[in-house]
């Protein structure tokens, strides 16, 4: 329970980062939207009552709700034209989202979730390209007993320079060179001092997956500087690769090979935006960038109610020629809302158990 002790830190830390999350994947609703020609009636960043609020130009409202747990953009004729708006003969033709086609309205449905994954990408690059991107060095901090390293006789103190005579500056090069040479001889080539030295190694295959292992830990974490255009490219395809580590994190626990205690909630999120905030602001950005693409990912999962249920909607009505019947939508859902439901209940427990308060509750009764 250490982020009740400073809770101005902690509720301001949350409000930052879900704040940011939510606005960006409000945008790209909204910006989207504007595009294909549906009219915007209201861009909220909060629930509830509205804290601030004031119209644009184009009769939009903009707001502020004082429950800052989501978000939401309501267009012109979401639903339905009898829905489209509550005052009489102001019904907009043509700029109702129920009248687009279902490219259209996939299109905006799926522009929060891309939006999400374009902030990842740019808080990656920006990283890169100013604080430097992290890399492994390859000088061996420690090694196995037992490892195939160890039987190649490499100590600490060696600096890796080859693999099978490609040279190798990152400790992540040579994960990924091992990591598929479960069983295979590999030629490694070490700088020991002032000379080099060729040994070769058969990287014994890990129990749980079977990938190689070399039985070695690298050094120092070092940073490397990349140009604009490095940086672009390697912030995207690191969005992509936490992108990949991610869902197979989920698929693990939908297989029961990890634990479901692991899911958080906004107690959780609260908790470690307070405690990355006080590292500074490139933990703070990073936090930003994986809660964006965890975002981006839990939106387009095909759940009715989110942004991928939506689109399965639409590639239904794509396929059929004509969208499925409100029964089926209805129906679909409730079990959509029944899931998030009993996930969210799933969330809290596991934020209060991991904070201790199911704990402290538990002992005050004895």
């Amino acid at each position: 329970m250490d982020f009740l002790l400073d809770p101005f830190r902690t509720i301001l830390a949350f409000l930052v980062v879900l704040g940011v999350l939510i606005f960006v994947h409000e945008l790209g609703h909204y910006l989207a939207a504007r595009w294909r020609g549906v009219h915007v009636e209201r861009f909220s960043i909060g629930f509830g009552r509205a804290i601030a609020s004031w119209h644009d130009k184009r009769g939009c409202e903009w707001r502020v709700g004082w429950i800052p747990l989501g978000g939401y953009v309501k267009m012109h004729g979401m639903e339905h034209a009898g829905e489209a708006t509550a005052e009489p003969g102001s019904y907009r033709p043509g700029e109702a989202f129920h009248e687009k086609g279902v490219g259209d309205r996939a299109i905006v449905v799926a522009a929060g979730p891309i939006f999400n994954f374009l902030l990842a990408a740019v808080l990656f690059a920006g990283i890169f390209a100013t604080y430097g991107r992290p890399m492994g060095s390859t000088a061996v901090q420690t090694v196995v007993a037992g490892s195939a390293a160890e039987r190649a006789g490499i100590v600490p103190g060696d600096r890796i320079v080859g693999l099978d005579g490609q040279p190798v500056a990152r400790f992540e090069e040579l994960q990924r060179h091992i990591q598929p040479r479960a069983g295979q001889p590999v030629e490694i080539l070490i700088r020991r001092g002032e000379s080099e030295v060729k040994v070769i190694a058969t990287p014994a295959a890990r129990a749980e997956d079977g990938r190689g292992m070399l039985g070695v830990t690298g050094g120092a974490i070092e940073r490397e500087r990349l140009d604009p255009f490095s940086a672009v490219a390697a912030g995207t395809w690191h969005m992509v690769a936490v992108s990949g580590q991610t869902l197979q994190g989920v698929w693990q626990m939908i297989s029961g090979a990890r634990g479901a205690e692991e899911i958080g909630g906004p107690l959780r999120i609260a908790q470690l935006s307070g405690e990355v905030a006080d590292l500074g602001l490139l933990p703070l950005l990073t936090f930003i960038a994986l809660l964006s693409v965890n975002l981006a990912l839990i939106n387009l999962f095909p759940i009715p109610i989110l942004d991928g249920g939506h689109l399965v909607f639409y590639a239904a009505e794509a396929i059929r020629g004509r969208p499925l019947t409100a029964r089926a939508q209805e129906y679909a859902f409730r079990g959509g809302f029944a899931l998030l439901l009993t996930l969210m209940l799933l969330a809290t427990w596991n934020d209060l158990t991991q904070l201790g308060i199911v704990r402290w509750v538990a002992s005050l009764m004895g």
